[in-house]
């Protein structure tokens, strides 16, 4: 029975190769139809004017990633925004406190979760980051929100791995703001202008859905 233990290793890697090809979806072909709308979709609000730009985000396995900017001269703030859709296990996972990091920036504290009501979408979580990167010549400084949904309704679960086990396609945003010095040293809430931003982002986002 020399082989038997060569067998046993066969079993364990194939039931493990079957284990993590479900837990991510590797063998169903999904059809995203609301995320290929997400995608495509630029959030309409007063004067802001939006363009399409690289996305600079790391992507794990069959991911997609788009990221849009947008500029309010009457109101002089900008927006970064990115949009990541994939396997739940693959978008589930890398978080700006993660990717952030590993390109360079420093947390400046822990991520919070925040809450707002959103008109037609309910109340809507997301979580809440400093980032800063010092050169020899500048620091940037963001503020970086992200929430995930797979049907509409946009969360900022304890553990979006778990939460998100069942989903076969998730999506997840990044809404950016570059900050001052300031409220990079303190727990500051974003102001009225960013906030009415931001829900406009996951009202539309919420209506996507629907169609």
């Amino acid at each position: 029975m020399k082989s038997l233990p060569l067998i046993i290793a066969c079993v364990a890697i194939a039931a493990g190769a079957a284990a993590h090809g479900a837990a991510t979806h590797r063998w169903e072909t999904p059809t995203p139809v609301a995320l290929d709308r997400l995608h495509a979709h630029a959030v309409t609000l007063g004067d802001y004017e939006s363009e399409s730009v690289p996305n600079d985000l790391p992507l794990k396995e069959k991911s997609v990633g788009t990221c849009r900017r947008y500029t309010s001269a009457s109101r002089n703030q900008g927006f970064m925004v990115s949009v990541i859709s994939g396997a739940a296990g693959s978008v589930a996972t890398h978080t700006p406190d993660v990717c952030y990091v590993a390109s360079g920036y420093k947390m400046l504290r822990p991520p919070l979760r925040e809450t707002i009501d959103v008109p037609g979408a309910g109340s809507v979580s997301y979580y809440v980051c400093e980032f800063e990167k010092k050169t020899a010549t500048r620091t940037d400084r963001q503020r970086v929100r992200w929430s995930w949904t797979a049907d509409g309704t946009w969360s900022a679960p304890d553990t979006p791995r778990i939460a998100y086990l069942r989903v076969v396609n998730l999506a997840k945003v990044y809404i950016v703001t570059p900050i001052g010095e300031a409220d990079a040293l303190a727990v500051a809430a974003d102001t009225p202008g960013v906030k009415q931003f931001t829900a406009a982002c996951f009202a539309q986002y919420h209506g996507l859905f629907a169609k």
